[in-house]
């Protein structure tokens, strides 16, 4: 992912996580064949028929990604690579692709015409038109399906907790690895992802989702700003003021400070200024976008805040998500939910059992 996001001028619009039926899967790999690739397809297809369909009664997860952009199919076949390595362009061959990385063709060393292992890592149309049926395709089994992938049984199912992360808008301003390597380091908790999306709050979603933190930061800025105002004030014009006068500059100047901070949260979250928003316009989706993943698992709180790090990226220890991309208190790159009652909490305002992926594609398949 990290690839695909740094090395591409594309713009990342949808994420979803689908666990394939037979119907999509058989589909699939029909729509590969007819394609006839030089001897790509068929590999191809074949193992979508062995590795994407359901076994043992339960379907399994596959990342779905759209990109928009100029040429999306060429540039994005560019970055992942051919099978063969003799298929390659010149032109491709000016870093390594992501098949030369994680792919995998193993042939038997009696036989170099016997496959024996056969890993992809990841497909992806080659011209508009094999892209279009696809978008039709995957569209018709995303119709009715829930966000989240729920095809797990486990042993001991109550030890088992979900937790909401949001890759913040910060990651987001240009073509960047960032977001892949911040999933990498929260796959060291060895959970699960169950749910990904890509999110823009409307101004309505982030005073709803940030509204607890206004409070917290009026009790400890408003005090805070008070006391420094009534430092600036008698250094300024010589004077010596009472606790009178810094209990009223806490209430008045402290609180407005804090009230302000509040808004540039909200305001970085949304890409939406609070103060002059159309009303009519705070449940539209916002200027800015971030990605929300819901991760599945034993402790699952409490292992994605370790690898998360604590708010202030300068106090975060070394290793952290925060540490290595965090800026301050308010640009800290990720949010993670604290406890399980904000994740039940959180995950209502987003919405995380929808996905906006589909409307995405119908929209697009409606002007072709």
């Amino acid at each position: 992912m990290s690839r695909l996001l740094s090395r591409l001028d594309l713009e990342l619009v949808g994420a979803q996580m689908i666990a394939p039926d037979e119907t999509l899967v058989r589909s699939y790999a029909d729509r590969l064949r007819e394609q006839n690739r030089e001897g790509e397809v068929t590999l191809l297809a074949d193992y979508v028929e062995r590795r994407l369909k359901p076994s043992e009664g339960r379907r399994h997860r596959t990342l779905l990604l759209l990109f928009r952009g100029e040429n999306p199919c060429e540039k994005l076949a560019e970055i992942v690579g051919h099978i063969y390595p003799e298929h390659q362009s010149v032109e491709s061959i000016t870093g390594e692709t992501i098949r030369d990385t994680y792919a995998d063709l193993i042939t038997a060393a009696d036989d170099p015409e016997r496959m024996t292992h056969f890993e992809p890592a990841v497909m992806t149309p080659r011209n508009q038109a094999e892209a279009d049926g696809d978008l039709k395709l995957f569209a018709r089994f995303l119709k009715g399906q829930n966000n989240l992938v729920e095809n797990m049984a486990y042993p001991d199912s109550l030890k088992i907790q979900r937790t909401l992360v949001i890759i913040k808008p910060d990651n987001w301003t240009y073509a960047s690895s960032k977001p892949g390597t911040i999933i990498d380091m929260f796959s060291r908790t060895g959970l699960r992802i169950i749910g990904i999306k890509v999110h823009r709050f409307s101004l309505a979603e982030a005073l709803d989702f940030y509204g607890p933190v206004e409070d917290a930061l009026t009790s400890k800025l408003a005090p805070l700003f008070g006391k420094k105002a009534r430092e600036i004030l008698e250094r300024e014009f010589h004077l010596v003021l009472g606790e009178p006068v810094e209990k009223m500059l806490a209430e008045s100047f402290g609180v407005e400070y804090a009230r302000d901070q509040f808004h540039q949260i909200i305001q970085f979250m949304s890409g939406c200024n609070p103060k002059n928003h159309p009303l009519e316009h705070i449940k539209s989706p916002g200027m800015v976008k971030c990605m929300i993943l819901v991760y599945e698992g034993e402790n699952a709180v409490q292992k994605i805040r370790d690898v998360l790090g604590p708010t202030d990226p300068l106090k975060a220890p070394g290793g952290t998500v925060r540490r290595e991309f965090g800026s301050n208190v308010m640009v800290n790159t990720a949010h993670a939910s604290d406890s399980s009652e904000s994740y039940a909490r959180e995950k209502d305002i987003v919405k995380v059992e929808e996905n906006s992926l589909l409307d995405i594609v119908d929209a697009y398949l409606a002007l072709r």
